[in-house]
């Protein structure tokens, strides 16, 4: 059983990263539907707060969730299946892009190709906010910070560590107040 484990942890990721174009959010949907939808690996909610964890750690998405993933389903050489699975496939593309791209950089259908994916990522990506958002049950309250947060990033000089401590400190605040007006924690 544990030999097909890797091998399976291999596959998902190795899929994953072989067929989503647009890489990072873009892999979000699928990456949800093989481990929770198909697999059962994780919860909606695990998930989530998985996702969270791979995009707060520095590096790619898909490897950061793969060596999340692996280690809970298989420990450490789970988390080795499943970054291998999510690194190889784009080794294998960039290596045979690189060894072509002088003679196809000015290809009318690769430019096009190129021009074409650019909305699927978009979608792809709004897509994966909505569904998110379904699960980590946002309401006007839950938006409000995110709003504001990404409204200062956008418009000011502030450095978006700083933001994200602030943000941070304020998340804990209202939260711990929240707890205290329920009859939670003091």
């Amino acid at each position: 059983m544990k030999k097909n484990i890797y091998w399976d942890l291999f596959l998902v990721f190795f899929k994953i990263g072989t067929f989503t174009i647009g890489g990072g959010y873009a892999m979000v949907p699928l990456i949800k539907e093989a481990l929770v939808d198909k697999k059962k690996w994780l919860t909606d909610n695990e998930f989530v707060d998985s996702l969270a964890i791979a995009q707060s750690a520095p590096g790619i998405l898909a490897v950061n969730t793969a060596i999340i993933t692996g280690q809970k389903i298989a420990g450490p050489l789970g988390t080795i299946a499943g970054t291998l699975g999510a690194v190889l496939p784009s080794f294998l593309m960039i290596l045979a892009l690189a060894t072509c791209l002088s003679e196809v950089r000015n290809s009318k259908i690769f430019i096009s190709f190129f021009n074409g994916i650019k909305p699927v990522t978009v979608a792809l990506i709004f897509i994966s906010v909505i569904k998110m958002g379904k699960s980590a049950k946002i309401n006007l309250k839950t938006v409000f910070l995110p709003l504001i947060v990404g409204l200062v990033v956008a418009y000011t000089f502030i450095s978006p560590i700083v933001v994200i401590i602030l943000t941070m400190i304020i998340g804990n605040i209202y939260f711990k107040k929240k707890d205290e007006s329920k009859g939670g924690k003091k």
